[in-house]
């Protein structure tokens, strides 16, 4: 391909192999350069780079430097970036981050860009307070998910288990899980995952119970509480219905590491927008449900969320062009066709109707999950504290993975997560 100003530049560090552009030749310079940097999968790096390359061909004096990571080296990049005070143009971010990292200087307000160069009225007023922080707005949502059940619904019918339903209890999720595990009978496979390390699900657990992971800028449960999740998980480990201590580390909250995309389990638990990554590296046919519930129609604990955020970086020299390719990522028709569902459902109900005759099936499954769930969300939680990915990722995940491992109980696991909890959340 002939490099030209128009062509979408990648980075050289944790970029999706196969996906540079004029490797080794170098690009003319152009008038205004962004630095775009993600998160996820080869396809997710595949649709994001069509897009620029769409931008780019509409707007010629902007040239963009991309870079996809994965897993902990995506934070990792961010932190190195923060301190050298060099963070990228537009980035990527969540729910459970971005009111940490906008806390802690990493995100530009983007309130004077709305509504002359970031088109975002036709979301709602609603939708924006989801990245709405301290009442500044400091990321648009790419689209609206919420938690969910993933399962290999071939495995369930060769099975002869009759599928999870909307309102699968956590009691007979244990069964399914067990009885998976028995009917597959396959070496290193399981029902499930080990979920006690995902946060998001211990969050809508504690929902379903009228509690949540944070309340008022601190831990919104107790040590009772933790030992109930935790009994919950050692319960189901022990009688054989999730996977093995050292396949469940595995898991970065990326999608290839995830045990149902490596084929280790029958079921998984994610975010609703990344089944379509989930289906892309499973042979069988994948389907979804709501999170298992307390009780018969009792809360679900579901919520919906923008399922990723474009943020623009604190550092930047170029914000209003920065908020420019935001607005066209969220609010161009044919951009929508690119991306369609793998960040979520659009916020923009043009960009919706335009790419719903386009779906393919599983696509349209994540279109009807979010619409599934209309009757079911609670109101959208206050946002994380600071110290809340902290909490995740160096508090939360390690002591689950040494309670699979058997090297503490659910007692002593519920106690050091409150305490250490505590310690780590600062408002």
């Amino acid at each position: 391909m002939q490099i030209n100003r128009r062509s979408f530049l990648m980075g050289s560090a944790g970029v999706a192999t196969g996906l540079a552009l004029g490797a080794g030749v170098p690009a003319f310079a152009a008038d205004t350069q962004l630095r775009a940097m993600w998160w996820g999968s080869n396809d997710r790096a595949k649709r994001t780079l069509d897009v620029a390359r769409l931008y780019q061909g509409k707007t010629p004096d902007v040239s963009i430097i991309g870079e996809s990571l994965s897993g902990d080296g995506y934070w990792t990049k961010l932190a190195t970036q923060m301190a050298g005070r060099s963070i990228a143009d537009v980035f990527q971010l969540e729910p459970g981050t971005i009111s940490d990292y906008s806390k802690r200087g990493a995100c530009l307000p983007l309130d004077e860009f709305v509504p002359s160069t970031l088109k975002v009225d036709a979301f709602g007023k609603d939708m924006l307070k989801l990245t709405t922080v301290d009442e500044k707005l400091y990321g648009v949502g790419l689209g609206l998910n919420s938690f969910a059940l993933f399962f290999d619904q071939t495995a369930f019918e060769t099975a002869g288990i009759p599928l999870p339903t909307p309102d699968l209890t956590w009691d007979e999720y244990a069964k399914l899980a067990v009885e998976l595990t028995k009917a597959v009978g396959k070496t290193n496979y399981a029902g499930g995952p080990y979920g006690a390390r995902y946060t998001y699900v211990f969050d809508a657990w504690l929902r379903q119970r009228g509690k949540s992971l944070y309340k008022d800028a601190a831990l919104g449960f107790d040590v009772e509480d933790a030992k109930e999740w935790y009994s919950f998980w050692e319960d189901l480990r022990k009688k054989g219905g999730t996977v093995a201590a050292d396949v469940q580390t595995l898991d970065q909250n990326t999608i290839d590491t995830n045990c149902l995309a490596l084929g280790k389990s029958a079921m998984g638990m994610a975010y609703s927008n990344q089944l379509v990554g989930y289906q892309l590296l499973s042979k069988n046919k994948l389907a979804i449900t709501m999170l298992p519930r307390e009780k018969k129609g009792g809360s679900s604990g579901h919520y919906y969320r923008p399922a990723l955020i474009w943020s623009v970086g604190a550092t930047t020299k170029n914000g209003e062009a920065a908020a420019q390719f935001i607005s066209f990522f969220v609010n161009d028709p044919e951009a929508g066709k690119i991306l369609g569902v793998e960040r979520g459902v659009p916020l923009s109900p043009a960009v919706r109707e335009a790419i719903l005759p386009n779906l393919n099936p599983t696509e349209q499954d994540t279109v009807k999950y979010v619409n599934l769930l209309k009757d079911q969300v609670g109101d959208y939680p206050a946002p994380a504290p600071l110290g809340s990915t902290e909490f995740d990722q160096r508090v939360l995940r390690p002591i689950a993975d040494e309670l699979a491992f058997e090297r503490t109980t659910p007692a002593e696991a519920a106690a050091r997560l409150v305490e250490e909890g505590k310690a780590t959340i600062r408002s």
